[in-house]
């Protein structure tokens, strides 16, 4: 079990992370993942998401792009202390790429991510005008055109255009991927080894029902902090070790060898 323990109040929903707690009656499962999905959702949270600024959930799922909650959220608090003084949009399309690279210096390829914040709050104001523009696209458009123009945008990937349409658009049915969940859900034997992020998206979103993706993707990326990290899974510790010990296959996981290996590398 991991002692790296992220903050409260993160991009992936925890205690203080924002949406609206709810809670579903036991039911039997349909499938194996929604068995799983609940499992999670007892031991962390059960949360519908929505209602968070489009432009500035697109910028902090940028900025967590390959760097912990832990860097990353004091990195999105300077960011909003210096630029939020009105429109985000308009503040950062103006904003001068030196002086916001070292504002979110902490945060990890900050010379990268600057000049993506920019060129984005760019192309944004040309296309919707300010902020509020872009949040109503974001909140009222068709879900699969909002996240094909989000595509669109430079160094906007699926898990970042996904996230927008989670934490904003309060889109049911949204079950964003990224590493824990690309990882969890191939070493569980739910989606194929070899399957890339889409694959495993498409899967999830198939055989979740649409009220549980929201909390699945918050809760499975804590449980991946938790309990099954890349390098050593709770599962060597035993069975009594992981509370999805029984709904896993722990493919690539070689419990007597205690070796650990891509599922996609796996015999």
């Amino acid at each position: 079990m991991s002692d790296d323990t992220e903050p409260t109040e993160n991009i992936s929903g925890g205690p203080g992370g924002g949406g609206i707690t709810t809670e579903f009656e036991p039911s039997e499962a349909d499938t194996r993942v929604e068995a799983v999905v609940d499992v999670l959702g007892k031991r962390y949270w059960q949360k519908t998401y929505g209602g968070q600024d489009a432009f500035e959930c697109l910028v902090r799922t940028i900025l967590s792009q390959n760097t912990s909650d832990k860097a990353s959220q004091p990195t999105h608090e300077s960011l909003m202390d210096r630029y939020d003084g009105g429109d985000l949009v308009e503040a950062l399309a103006e904003a001068h790429q030196d002086e916001l690279a070292e504002t979110i210096s902490s945060a990890g390829l900050y010379n990268q991510k600057s000049e993506v914040m920019i060129a984005a709050a760019e192309e944004i104001r040309e296309e919707f005008g300010s902020e509020t523009g872009f949040d109503a696209f974001v909140r009222e458009g068709e879900p699969e055109t909002v996240r094909s123009r989000l595509l669109e945008i430079n160094g906007v990937g699926p898990k970042t255009a996904d996230c927008v349409l989670l934490f904003s658009g309060g889109r049911g049915g949204v079950f964003p991927v990224d590493t824990h969940v690309h990882r969890i859900y191939r070493r569980m034997g739910i989606a194929p080894p070899e399957a890339d992020h889409e694959e495993v998206r498409e899967i999830l979103e198939e055989q979740v029902p649409a009220e549980k993706c929201g909390f699945g993707h918050t809760a499975s990326i804590q449980f991946g902090r938790e309990f099954c990290s890349a390098r050593k899974p709770a599962c060597l510790d035993g069975p009594e070790a992981c509370p999805l010990y029984d709904l896993c296959e722990r493919v690539g996981v070689d419990e007597i060898d205690e070796t650990v290996v891509d599922p996609a590398e796996a015999d």
